[in-house]
Order: C-alpha cells, then structure tokens, then sequence
C-alpha cells in the first residue's frame, strides 16, 4: 500500500523501516525536517505538510505528543484531513483522551472521511523486535482493511470498539505499566536498604514471579551507568499520560488511587531534577527518600 506517516519521533521513526521492509510505500513528515533524513536515505519519500502525505497515500498515520499536536496535523488547513481521499483512511496512533479523539474523528466523519484511533502499545526496543500490539477505535470495516499493515508494524492487532475506546485501552495498559515500574523501584530500594546490593536485587526481581517483559529491559537501567542518554520515555511523557489517566477516572467516576500515587513520584523525581531520565528512574526517588546516597 502507499502510506503515510505524519510525525517521525522514537516511535514514528521505528514503524517506517519495518512498512518499507513489508513492502510498502511510505510517504513520511515532521515537524522538524532533521528528523527525516536518515528514513529518506533507507526509502521513505517526504513530503512537506500533512496535507501532501495524506495525497500521496491510502493510508496515513499520526503519532505525535498529544491532542493539539493531533488537531494541528490532522485538522489545519495544511493537515491530513485537508489531503486524504475519501477512500483514504487516517489512524491516530498517539496517546490522548477519547474525548479529545472522538472529537477529531467527528470532524472527518462529517467530511466523509474515515479515522480511527489506534494506538501502540510498546517502546521503541519491542517495536523493533516485532512485538508491539496495536489497538484500533473505529469502523470495523476499515480496521479490516488496514488490519494487514498494521500486523507488518507489530505482532498483533486488535479491534477494541468504537472510536476512542483503543486510547481508553491503551491509557489503562500504561496505569498498569507506570505503576508496576514504579513498584519495582520500590522494591528494589526497600531490598537495597536492608543490605541487598542492587545488581542482586534487580536479577531477583527479574527472576521472579513479579517479572515482566518491560521489566525484563527496563529494570537494568537502574543499575550503574545503565541509564540511557536517550529514554525510552521520559519522566514528563509518561506523567502526561497519568494525567490524561487521572482526568478520565474523574470522568468515568471510576477510582484510580494507584495512578494518584504514580503520579506524585512523577512529581518528586520532577523536583529533584530528574525529569531528563526514563521513568524507572523513581528507583533514585525512592533511594533518597530511605536515606540512601545517590
């Protein structure tokens, strides 16, 4: 198929080399142009607005930082609603409210046009092992239709309902990732402060029933100079989504006590300047916060 994809980040940057090494066409922009260039060396074509990628393919992607990212890309004047054909169809893969996606997806729904919500759930690391899933809002028809492009991004691909139930999905799989991560710093810090060494901790923790595959490649990063310069998601990223967690229980009057809780450790590692790390750095919040030294 010829396809698009509207925003080139970890993410984005990782799903067009496996749909060109499926086969496809891939027509991609950013923002910042910069970004682009190494995919354009490997295949991908650029275009220079939304607009011009949705004219160019059958379907389009978007995964950018957050609802009025979305709005600008998908609904500006230069945005992909502006360029996609009425067979065409546009799939949001990023992570915002399902209020804030319904909305979207009424607007080309009243051009005649078709979107779905389809977020991923996985990191750059199981995107390119092959093992992301993907969660689709929408007319069944057109997930049918896309379903094989989808399944040659990542392993599996699945139907969850109507629009804006996918992103109502994914922000419950990410409450239950952010507050498992975060547990495991605790753990390990509680274990440290008894005399446990860390290296011993975490090859405990990661051995046990409690492990799991975000652990398994996660976890390390607490152990000296394992940190990577560039997170797999930063403390201000993930937190977006605790809030969009904490604002969609409110909503739904559902409690959401854990992601509370999450979400103030994602407030403390902000305050002592550790906002730049990956998320699991909680494990140094908690270290502090027992008297231990950095």
């Amino acid at each position: 198929m010829k396809i698009g994809m509207v925003g080139l980040g970890a993410m984005g940057a990782g799903i067009v080399p496996r749909l060109l090494a499926a086969g496809h066409t891939v027509t991609g922009w950013n923002r910042t142009k910069e970004k682009g260039a190494s995919l354009v060396k490997t295949g991908m074509r650029w275009a220079d607005s939304p607009r011009e990628v949705a004219s160019q393919s059958e379907a389009v992607f978007s995964i950018v930082t957050d609802a009025a990212a979305v709005r600008d890309v998908a609904l500006d004047p230069d945005g992909i609603m502006a360029g996609l054909s009425k067979d065409g169809i546009y799939l949001d893969m990023s992570t915002i409210a399902p209020d804030e996606s319904r909305a979207i997806a009424n607007e080309f729904s009243q051009a005649g046009l078709t979107m779905l919500d389809a977020p991923i759930s996985g990191s750059p690391i199981t995107l390119a092992a092959g093992k992301a899933s993907i969660m689709v809002g929408g007319d069944p028809r057109a997930f049918a239709r896309v379903r094989p492009v989808l399944l040659d991004i990542g392993a599996k691909a699945a139907y969850i309902g109507e629009n804006g139930l996918a992103v109502q999905m994914k922000l419950a799989i990410n409450l239950v990732l952010m507050v498992e991560v975060i547990a495991f710093g605790e753990g390990v810090a509680l274990a440290e402060k008894g005399g446990v060494g860390r290296e011993v901790a975490v090859e405990a923790m990661l051995n046990s029933v409690a492990a799991s595959p975000v652990l398994g490649y996660r976890g390390p990063f607490i152990l000296e100079g394992k940190m990577p310069e560039t997170p797999l998601a930063d403390v201000n990223l993930q937190q977006k989504d605790m809030l969009l967690v904490l604002e969609l229980g409110r909503k739904l009057g559902s409690p959401v006590p854990l992601a509370a809780a999450a979400n103030e450790m994602m407030n403390a590692c902000r305050g002592l300047g550790l906002d730049h790390r990956d998320f699991v750095t909680a494990h140094e919040v908690y270290r502090r916060l027992g008297g231990m030294s950095k």
